[in-house]
């Protein structure tokens, strides 16, 4: 799966993210996450990612 900056994507525990910088290609990035009705800035692994969102 191809992660680009800015992208939307679906994270495997139902939570919507934005990848605003990329650590390492293909595995790490930092995302900002909502839930809980607020936004989270956290490290994700690609394994955190189900899909990306249109």
């Amino acid at each position: 799966m191809k992660i680009k900056q800015y992208d939307k994507v679906l994270l495997k525990d139902g939570n919507v993210a934005y990848i605003v910088e990329i650590f390492e290609e293909g595995k790490a990035f930092l995302a900002d996450i909502d839930k809980d009705g607020d936004t989270y800035t956290e490290d994700i692994l690609i394994t955190d990612i189900e899909k990306t969102l249109p």
